[in-house]
């Protein structure tokens, strides 16, 4: 498969299209629409659900807060560490209230090449907020900077689609997780 200039796409980008437009088809079906918190991803969760067809009528918006004081003074994260599943819950819950979004997905960790927080390059927790449910993630991806981005922008929407769907990501999900103290977040993370 090509895009529009003729260049081959990889089966990752494959996999995120099929995925946006499914997320995309669901809040369509909802009458919702999608808000996007994201720190190390930089952007990339916002430009993919931004080049889906008909995203006009579905993607409220995003906000990129790389910075830890954005996440604080924008979103409203209560200030302390930002890499935890607890920061991911929060910036999903404050860029629904924010761009008045009756969806979310979020998220916040050690994209590399260095530690972050103690936290390992490769730590990322994700969250996806619909109507009174929050379910929020921790993963370890392994790899560079780009890799680390390219497998959280994969996991968010799959997270977001799981969600959407009303299933249950833990029961579904096949990557490899960290098991961990998120374990009690999962199903209501608020």
């Amino acid at each position: 498969m090509s895009d529009e200039t003729g260049a081959a796409q990889t089966p990752h980008d494959e996999r995120i299209e099929v995925l946006a437009k499914r997320i995309g088809d669901r809040a369509m079906s909802s009458a919702s629409t999608v808000a996007v918190a994201e720190s190390l991803t930089g952007g990339a969760i916002d430009a993919a659900l931004a080049a889906t067809d008909d995203a006009s009528d579905w993607f409220a918006g995003g906000v990129v807060a790389y910075s830890s004081r954005v996440k604080f003074d924008v979103l409203g994260v209560t200030p302390g560490p930002v890499v935890t599943a607890k920061c991911a819950v929060e910036m999903a819950l404050g860029v629904r209230r924010l761009l008045g979004a009756g969806i979310a997905v979020s998220a916040t960790g050690a994209g590399g090449p260095d530690p972050v927080e103690g936290n390992p390059p490769g730590t990322v927790f994700i969250a996806a907020s619909v109507g009174d449910r929050t379910v929020v993630e921790e993963f370890r991806f392994a790899g560079d900077p780009a890799d680390v981005v390219d497998a959280t922008v994969e996991n968010a929407f799959r997270l977001l689609d799981e969600v959407l769907a009303g299933s249950d990501p833990a029961s579904s999900r096949s990557e490899d997780r960290a098991p961990g103290p998120d374990q009690s977040l999962r199903g209501n993370g608020a």
